[in-house]
């Protein structure tokens, strides 16, 4: 409370004391009375002010805090600023990696695609150049991405021997013709037989590695001579180790004696593409 309050009310009080003393009509105990009245208002005027003190300093104070609030939320909103840019940057860089991933995906996708669709054709192509040929001696058939043209050994070999009939002759001359000019796939020969011992002394043979490798030599020698690029074509022997039945039985035994040729197109690009990743 403003000091300019006091000072005309203590006055006015004063004033009329005075005349009241003056004109000898005032009590001792009106004069105790005024005088108390006084002093409560000094009194009242003393707290106001401590009061008003008061008040000034939490004012300060809370000025202070406020600037220093706002000044660690500015701080705050420029740290946010900064941590959005860099999060949009980063955003920017993942979409355009997820883009380039996407494309590279489809790439692979269309390649593959175009596999299978290549890999159908060669199994419509072989099918067609092998028919006439009995089922149980001559299978073509597609898997994992594959085709796969099994021959029996009652349609290649006597047994034992490593030297092709005619009749298989035949099929195999068939089936190179029919992969003639075909560069983008890879021949697979391999050789199998079944569980059984060769006959001990059997001419440059060992074991039924022997026999299945030359086996699979020999038939590589007839395709190739009939127009197949050697550069496409790789033998192998695989011995009794990848049987197709128990080998219990001599119908089991039969169907383990066999020729697996195994074509693959070859996946170049696809390959380029998996290794740039």
């Amino acid at each position: 409370m403003n000091r300019s309050f006091f000072r005309p009310t203590l006055a006015l009080l004063l004033s009329t004391s005075l005349l009241t003393l003056g004109t000898g009509c005032v009590s001792q105990k009106k004069y105790t009375a005024l005088q108390s009245q006084y002093d409560e208002l000094t009194k009242s005027r003393e707290q106001l002010q401590a009061q008003k003190t008061a008040l000034e300093q939490d004012k300060a104070r809370s000025e202070d805090a406020l600037r220093s609030s706002l000044l660690n939320k500015n701080q705050q909103v420029n740290q946010l600023n900064d941590n959005l840019s860099g999060a949009q940057a980063a955003n920017t860089q993942l979409s355009a990696d997820l883009r380039s991933k996407e494309q590279r995906i489809a790439e692979m996708q269309r390649i593959l695609d175009q596999k299978d669709a290549a890999v159908k054709a060669l199994r419509k192509k072989v099918g067609d150049a092998l028919l006439g040929f009995n089922a149980n001696d001559l299978q073509v058939n597609v898997r994992n991405g594959k085709v796969y043209v099994s021959l029996s050994e009652q349609l290649l070999f006597k047994s034992g021997s490593t030297k092709v009939d005619p009749k298989g002759q035949e099929a195999l001359k068939k089936l190179a013709t029919a992969l003639q000019g075909n560069q983008d796939v890879n021949v697979l020969v391999e050789g199998h037989t079944d569980n059984v011992p060769i006959t001990k002394g059997t001419l440059g043979m060992k074991d039924n590695w022997d026999l299945s490798v030359l086996r699979a030599t020999e038939i590589t020698r007839i395709l190739t001579e009939s127009g197949l690029n050697p550069a496409q074509v790789t033998p192998s022997g695989r011995s009794q180790y990848v049987p197709v039945a128990a080998n219990t039985t001599p119908a089991e035994k039969a169907l383990n004696r066999r020729t697996e040729i195994i074509l693959t197109p070859k996946l170049d690009e696809l390959f380029q593409i998996l290794e740039a990743n």
